[in-house]
C-alpha cells in the first residue's frame, strides 16, 4: 500500500509535491478508507488540471523513478547519465538534484525509500523502515559514502557498496547481491505496482513483471461485468480452444502468454488490422452478444474484437492489471483514465477499488483525468482530489488537494471548478 509520494524539481514539478494517501480528517465515506497503524488511507486518488498543466508529468515522475529503481543495476553502466530531467525555467534549478520519496507498506511494515540525483550522479539514497512500530536504518547514501547501522553483516554492506557506481543505485545493486533487508524492500516496487502511461502498455507490462496464465480471464470478467454487452469470450491457439476454467491446461496450449501478448497488441489496433495481427499469432477470439431472431427468442451471435466499441476495449486492457492489483493488493497507476470509456465504465473501475467487498487487500488506484462528473461528493472524498495547475509567470506546476480548501459538504464541486475556484482549469478567451 502505498502512503505518500514526494518528488521535486522534475519537469514542470521544481518545488516539492506531495500526493498524500493518507485520509484527511473527514467524515465523508468511511467505510471504504483502509486503516493501517491507527491512520486511514484511501483506495484511490483523482488528479485534475489542464492540458500542459502538468499532471502527466506526475504520474511520469512516479514512473521513472519506480524503473530505475527496478532496472538501475542493469541499465547504469558506466558513464550513463542518471535518466532525471529537472525544471528548466530558471537558471538554477538545472544545476540542483531532482529528488523523489515512496513511503509504503510491504509485507505489514512500513518502508520509506527516496534518492536524488542530477544527470551525473546519485545525490543522496537512503532505506528506513519500522518492523516494529521504531525507526530502523538500513542504509544512507551521501554520494559514495554510506552509513549502515552495526550488525554482522558488514563485509557484505561494505562489498556492495564498491560496487555502487555514482550513477547507480545502492538499493538496485544490493538486490542483486542478495543483501535481504533490501530484497524484501524491493518486492513492493517490483511486484505492487503497474502502470499505464496510456492505455496500450499496461498488459506489456503485465508480460514483462508477471507471467500469469489467468489474465484471460480476467480480461473476460471484466467484460462480463462492466455490462458492456459481451455474454462471453472464447479463446483459440492453433484451432483448440482454451478452456479458462481448468487447471489443466494442455501442454500444446501454453502458448498462453503468446496469446496473451497477441491479444494485448490487437486491443489497441482497430478494424481489420486486430483481426489480421490474431490469425498471424494463431489466436482467435470471440465475443458472445445476446439478441433475438426473426422468432423472436433469445439467441448468442458471435462478434469479432474488430466489432467491439473502443470504450470495450480500453476496459479489456486494463483489466488485467484491474485484477492484479485487486487480487495482491497493488497499486494501479493510469493517466487518462476515462479515454474512450464512458463515464459508467470509469466509474465501474472505480468502484473495485472503492468497495471492501471486491478491494479486501487494500488496492489502489491513481488516475488523472478530464471527467468532471466525478467531481462528486457522492463518488469522491474531498482528499481524494487533487489538482496540478502551472504559474503562467514562471511555468512551475503545484500539486494541490480539494481538502485544502474549506468548502461545504452540500457544495457542488464541480461547476465550482469548471467556475475557476480551485484553479487547474485553461483559460479560454473568445475568438473576435
Amino acid at each position: 500500500m502505498l502512503l505518500y509520494f514526494k518528488v521535486k524539481n522534475y519537469r514542470s514539478l521544481r518545488d516539492e509535491a506531495i500526493l498524500d494517501m493518507e485520509a484527511a480528517a473527514l467524515k465523508d465515506s468511511p467505510d471504504i478508507l483502509m486503516p493501517f497503524h491507527r491512520k486511514n488511507y484511501l483506495p484511490a486518488i483523482a488528479v485534475y488540471g489542464k492540458n500542459g498543466g502538468g499532471k502527466s508529468n506526475l504520474i511520469r515522475s512516479m514512473w521513472l523513478a519506480v524503473q530505475f529503481i527496478c532496472n538501475a543495476q542493469r541499465t547504469q553502466t558506466e558513464g550513463e547519465p542518471v535518466p532525471v530531467r529537472p525544471f528548466m525555467l530558471n537558471d538554477y534549478s538545472l544545476n540542483e538534484p531532482t529528488a523523489f520519496e515512496f513511503a509504503y507498506v510491504q509485507g505489514g511494515i512500513k518502508y520509506v525509500y527516496g534518492f536524488s540525483g542530477t544527470r551525473d550522479h546519485i545525490e543522496s539514497e537512503y532505506l528506513k523502515c519500522w518492523p516494529k512500530g521504531r525507526e530502523k536504518l538500513i542504509f544512507y547514501r551521501d554520494k559514495q559514502e554510506f552509513t549502515f547501522p552495526l550488525d554482522n553483516e558488514k563485509k557484505r554492506k561494505d562489498l556492495i557498496s564498491e560496487a555502487v557506481g555514482k550513477n547507480q543505485l545502492f538499493f538496485a545493486i544490493s538486490c542483486t547481491m542478495n543483501y535481504t533487508p533490501c530484497i524484501e524492500a524491493m518486492k513492493w516496487f517490483r511486484e505492487k505496482i503497474v502502470f499505464s502511461r496510456d492505455f496500450t502498455d499496461i498488459n506489456r507490462n503485465l508480460i514483462d513483471y508477471r507471467e500469469d496464465e489467468r489474465m484471460l480471464q480476467a480480461i473476460v470478467s471484466a467484460a462480463k461485468t462492466a455490462d458492456v454487452g459481451i455474454e462471453d469470450i472464447r479463446f483459440e491457439i492453433d484451432q483448440q480452444e482454451i478452456d479458462l476454467n481448468t487447471e489443466n491446461i494442455p501442454k500444446q496450449m501454453r502458448g498462453m502468454m503468446a496469446a496473451l501478448r497477441a491479444f494485448s497488441e490487437a486491443l489497441k489496433q482497430n478494424g481489420n488490422e486486430a483481426e489480421a495481427n490474431l490469425s498471424m499469432g494463431k489466436l482467435k477470439s470471440t465475443t458472445y452478444h445476446t439478441g433475438i431472431d426473426q422468432l423472436g427468442k433469445s439467441h448468442q451471435y458471435e462478434l469479432t474484437l474488430s466489432d467491439e466499441s473502443d470504450g470495450t476495449r480500453r476496459l479489456m486492457t486494463l483489466a488485467p492489471a484491474i485484477e492484479r492489483t485487486l487480487a495482491e493488493g497493488g497499486l494501479l497507476v493510469v493517466d487518462e483514465l476515462e479515454k474512450e470509456m464512458h463515464l459508467m465504465l470509469v466509474e465501474y473501475v472505480l468502484n473495485r477499488y472503492q468497495e471492501r467487498k471486491s478491494n479486501n487487500n487494500f488496492a489502489q488506484i491513481i488516475f488523472t483525468t478530464h471527467e468532471t462528473s466525478l467531481l462528486n461528493q457522492e463518488i469522491l472524498r474531498r482528499d481524494q482530489i487533487y489538482f496540478v495547475d502551472k504559474n503562467s509567470n514562471d511555468g512551475a506546476s503545484e500539486l494541490y488537494s480539494l481538502a485544502d480548501f474549506s468548502i461545504r459538504n452540500d457544495t457542488n464541486i464541480q461547476k465550482a471548478y469548471l467556475l475557476g475556484k480551485f484553479g487547474a482549469i485553461p483559460s479560454v478567451e473568445e475568438v473576435k
